[in-house]
């Protein structure tokens, strides 16, 4: 009878060892800029050696963009939004009014990671050529996601009548945007939940069918 092989325990001290490098990446960038981080000043926080950052990610624009994925991931695991069960479960809700709420709890989640880094991207690209080629041009991801958000809620049973899959997408991409968010949390100090709730509020008064 063959032996159960136990975990990679190798494979598992590699991703535990990436993960401390990634928080201890991001702490720094949002603190001091991504100009102003060394790797060196990212292995002191991770704790571990130098070499090991350069081992894993050869460079800090590399290390920048793996902040930038698991940052929206909220894990390394290489699937895309749209193939996240928080976001299939958005979808599958039978109302629109729920699908909503789903989709903004979920959709809050990203943007606490995602949002106070968004500055740093910008920042980084104006001076960095090859970090703004990491991003290339062309349909901005969120509004894809968005996108396939609003087709599900589009033929809803409550759903606005008349309301077009573009007009969907168009809202829920400027209001769940994380400039938005950044204005309401950083800058006007709403908590998070004060956030959602007015998010929540506000697409459903927009996207759903007026109460009879």
């Amino acid at each position: 009878m063959d032996r159960v092989k136990g975990p990679d325990k190798r494979a598992e001290r590699s991703r535990r060892t990436r993960e401390k490098v990634v928080e201890a990446a991001r702490e720094l960038f949002v603190a001091r800029g991504y100009g102003a981080t060394s790797l060196q000043e990212v292995a002191d926080r991770a704790g571990v050696a130098v070499q090991t950052v350069y081992f894993v990610f050869r460079n800090k624009r590399t290390l920048f963009k793996d902040v930038v994925d698991t940052s929206i991931a909220g894990d390394t695991e290489s699937v895309a939004t749209m193939d996240r069960e928080w976001f299939r479960a958005a979808c599958a809700e039978p109302t629109a009014a729920g699908q909503l709420r789903a989709h903004v709890r979920g959709t809050r989640e990203i943007l606490g990671r995602v949002a106070p880094i968004m500055p740093l991207i910008a920042a980084a690209a104006a001076t960095d050529p090859e970090i703004a080629a990491q991003w290339p041009q062309g349909p901005d991801p969120r509004y894809t996601v968005h996108y396939a958000a609003a087709e599900a809620l589009a033929g809803k049973p409550d759903a606005r009548p008349g309301l077009s899959v573009e007009m969907a997408a168009d809202l829920l991409f400027g209001l769940l945007s994380p400039q938005l968010y950044l204005i309401f949390v950083r800058d006007r100090d709403w908590s998070p939940d004060t956030w959602e709730a007015w998010a929540r509020s506000a697409l459903i008064s927009q996207l759903c069918a007026d109460p009879e």
